[in-house]
Formats: C-alpha cells, structure tokens, sequence
C-alpha cells in the first residue's frame, strides 16, 4: 500500500512542499512506497515553487478511505483535514502548530511537533546526512516552504535554525534568498485572478474563540493596496464565505511583507470589539493597521479574545 502524504486544506508552500519532501524521504531513503497529495488547489506561491523547481503537482483528494494509510504534515487540526481522517490509518504527524486535539489513531504513531517556523526545517533535522542525496527539486521544495513560512526571516515565528537550515539549503543550490524570495513573495501577491470567497479561503484556519466559531484568514503580499481596494467587495464576502462553512465570522488580515504590519478588515461591531480586545487598537473605521504583527500562529491567533 502506497502512504498518502498531505498537509492542510488550502495548501500554501509549506503544505505543498512538506508533502513532497517527505513523500521522497519514504519512498527513496526508507523504501517505503509513499505519494504527496494535496487537499486542495495551492496558491499562487505555492504554484510559483512548483513549476520553478520542476516538480510535478501532487494529486488532489476530497477524502480518505478507511483504514488507508497517511502522513499528516503541517497540522494536527481535524478541521483541516479529509472528514474521514478519523477512519484512515494515521502513521505519522509532523507539524509546527499549536496541538488542537481530535485526531483518532488506530495504533501508537509517531508524532513530531517543534516549535520552529516551518514544517520543512523539522523534515530536514528528521531526515539527517540523508538530506545531503536528496534531488535538487527537493531541496528547492524545503528551502522555499522555510522561505515562505518566514517570510524571509521577517517573521517572528524564524528561530536561528530555520535561517541556518535555509541559509545551507541555499548555498548547496546556488541561490540568493534575497533575489529568490522576491521572487517567492511577488508570485504570493498576484491574486487578480481570484475572486473574493477564494481570497478569503486561500490561506485560511478555522477557531473557535470566546463561543465563535472564526475563520481566520491572512493575505501575505508586497503589494496591499491591490488586496485593500477590493475590501468593499471582500467585506460583502465575508458573510456568504461564513455562512456557507458554518462560521460565525470571516477575519482578514491583510500582512504587508515589506512594512511588516497587517491591516485587518472591520466589516462589524464584532470585528472591531475582537479588534481593540485582542490587540489594544482603536477601531474608528472600517480598517484598522496593526503594526509589527505578521504571523498568525505566533501573533494573532494567541492574542484572540472577545
């Protein structure tokens, strides 16, 4: 049987590469036969990565069948994941999330969790000397998701060995950060051909804080202002997107990579009493700027409160 490897639903980089670089670990170094998929359509940085490095776009699946075997990488969080998980036979979770709770395993697995800033820095501890043998696509696929997942080592979610695995990864490659991430993040910024439900499920996790139940959403971009003159439009969107999956409400914020601050959209009084409760802002429009918050693991979803 050929284990399925898959991050979480709206896969961005980290998701659509972890499961590659982990699916070639199995298959080529440990000989057990394994496959990346992903659970939905990735972004537009996501796709960058793909076709610059070559790699071929992973299948994408609705569901999983009971009893089949699987990796769960870049979450641990069921409501990310096939609606049947519970049934399939979970080997394995590396992640670099908060544990959520929920999943239900067949037998003892094993579970990596580390407080590191990517998915792919842990991969790469995990696999060890090994890494040195990996394809070049590979070690392209792992630089970039930490180059992502950092935001070029902006975030403050980048630990000293984050930076350390890239800055290795990169010099084996021949590549620049600098010139490779602008390149990375000005694929991440191009969302003109998206519509607004699909801006706001792109880079979405869902959470329950306080009793409401909250999709959390966040725009990665250097360029804000494209994002920010459709915010009429994308406020209208946030109601049908929350209703159609039984949130209470859509929260967007809008990181500007480069002057590192988010703008969060103001649609209602519950966003704005959400906004000045979590963090100390004083909401007089229908935007609010939130300067030095960038990641939504380390900065935003721990400071949600009602």
């Amino acid at each position: 049987m050929t284990i399925k490897v898959f991050g979480h639903k709206a896969p961005d980089t980290d998701s659509t590469a972890s499961p590659i670089v982990w699916a070639w670990y199995l298959s080529e170094v440990q000989g057990t036969p394994a496959t990346p998929v992903l659970l939905g359509e990735p972004n537009t940085e996501a796709a960058f990565v793909l076709k610059y490095w070559d790699l071929p776009k992973p299948a994408i699946i609705a569901d999983v069948a009971e009893g089949e075997e699987v990796v769960i990488v870049d979450t641990n969080n069921p409501a990310e994941l096939p609606p049947s998980i519970n049934e399939a036979k979970v080997t394995a979770i590396i992640d670099h999330h908060l544990l959520a709770g929920g999943i239900k395993t067949k037998t003892p697995i094993d579970i990596t969790i580390r407080p590191l800033a990517c998915t792919a820095t842990i991969m790469f501890d995990l696999i060890g000397d090994k890494f040195a043998s990996a394809p070049r696509g590979i070690k392209g696929a792992a630089l970039s998701a930490i180059l992502s997942d950092t935001l070029e080592f902006r975030s403050p979610t980048t630990t000293p060995h984050d930076r350390a695995v890239a800055e290795k990864l990169a010099a084996e490659l021949g590549i620049q950060i600098p010139d490779f991430a602008a390149e990375l993040f000005a694929a991440k910024s191009d969302v003109s051909a998206f519509s607004d439900a699909e801006l706001l499920r792109m880079d979405s996790k869902e959470y329950n804080v306080a009793g409401k139940e909250l999709r959390v959403s966040v725009l990665e971009t250097t360029a804000p202002k494209v994002v920010l003159d459709r915010k009429d439009s994308l406020m209208k969107s946030m109601e049908s997107v929350a209703k159609e999956d039984g949130a209470d409400q859509v929260l967007l914020f809008v990181v500007d990579i480069i002057r590192e601050e988010a703008t969060l959209l103001v649609p209602n009084d519950l966003v704005k009493t959400l906004a000045e409760a979590s963090f100390g802002a004083t909401v007089t429009g229908d935007t609010v700027v939130l300067p030095g918050i960038l990641s939504r693991k380390k900065q935003i979803i721990p400071a949600l409160k009602l």
